[in-house]
């Protein structure tokens, strides 16, 4: 069945290690191309992100350094491999290709200049988180103790994404940040993030954000990370994964789940669900518990009716 994964750290690493790694077939790479393949991962989101300890005038070179890689390593190297520039792209995979999408984690590379923005946005980027974990001049992210909402030039942002049809990831943001978003943007949606209630980790969305989330038509891509499935623990299974997803099922989600693994960002993996030739496990998995119509939809259909261009703005 194929997926559509929201989230991965493949440029990071790829950038770390200067061009010792190939896309193709590196072990160390959790969604390199064979490994897609295997997994029948249909649709690869590729994240900008960028260290927070990278000096602020070096960032935006940074964010560039890993487009290249993006364009030299994944597209360049691996012809099968086909750029999503647009959201009707995805109507044109063929069989035996994989799309490749740019997101951008966090826009502390563009510091409050939005023409900085506007060529992440040409060259290809079509969803941008506003933080990671800490501040920056866009809005606080969940591990800043302030808490704080959007700035000024935060709702400008997002106000940048919704007239060029871009959506605006609330994964990493604090909570007030979240409800700032969602009162504005267009195209919210969370790329990698799971249910509050069952695992307390400041990642993870609650109950009234979640069910928000699905009012405004949202959809939220459970992630894979073991400490944000498990309280305070370095393990989870799959059936603890499926779990986050019958909990937002429970909050009226069905239509608006998918999947964002965050392979390559993450030190811990859930029992064979290590890497992306295993994500067919998950799959089989939900199977036992849902209708196939359901799973695709949790794998691939529920993003494919919520792009901006297949859907109508709340």
């Amino acid at each position: 069945m194929n997926i559509i994964d929201f989230h991965c750290d493949a440029l990071l690493k790829l950038y770390e290690e200067k061009g010792k790694l190939s896309f193709a077939s590196a072990h160390e790479l959790e969604t390199n191309k064979e490994r897609l393949k295997k997994g029948q991962v249909k649709v690869q989101c590729f994240a900008i992100f960028i260290e927070p300890e990278i000096p602020s005038d070096q960032k935006f070179q940074a964010a560039l350094a890993q487009v290249d890689l993006f364009y030299k390593e994944v597209l360049g190297k691996n012809p099968e491999m086909k750029h999503i520039r647009c959201w009707d792209d995805f109507d044109r995979i063929q069989d035996g290709e994989i799309g490749a999408m740019l997101t951008l984690e966090g826009v502390d590379a563009i510091g409050n200049d939005l023409s900085k923005l506007h060529i992440l946005h040409q060259l290809g980027v079509l969803s941008v988180g506003l933080t990671w974990n800490t501040a920056n001049l866009a809005a606080d992210g969940a591990g800043e103790p302030r808490g704080g909402g959007l700035t000024v030039f935060g709702k400008e942002v997002v106000d940048f994404h919704n007239k060029h049809q871009i959506l605006t990831d609330v994964s990493h943001l604090s909570e007030m940040a979240f409800w700032d978003v969602l009162e504005i943007a267009d195209y919210p949606f969370a790329s990698h993030s799971n249910s509050k209630e069952l695992c307390d980790h400041p990642r993870n969305l609650t109950d009234e954000q979640a069910s928000a989330m699905f009012e405004k038509g949202g959809t939220i891509h459970v992630v894979y990370n073991p400490p944000f499935i498990n309280q305070d623990q370095v393990k989870a299974s799959i059936p603890d994964l499926i779990r986050h997803i019958d909990h937002f099922c429970g909050l009226g989600g069905v239509r608006q789940i998918g999947l964002g693994s965050d392979f390559d960002g993450i030190a811990n993996f859930i029992t064979d669900l290590e890497n992306a030739a295993k994500s067919q496990n998950l799959i089989n998995e939900l199977l036992k518990h849902y209708s196939e119509e359901q799973v695709r939809g949790f794998a691939f259909d529920n993003f494919m009716n919520y792009r901006p261009n297949a859907r109508k703005v709340k």
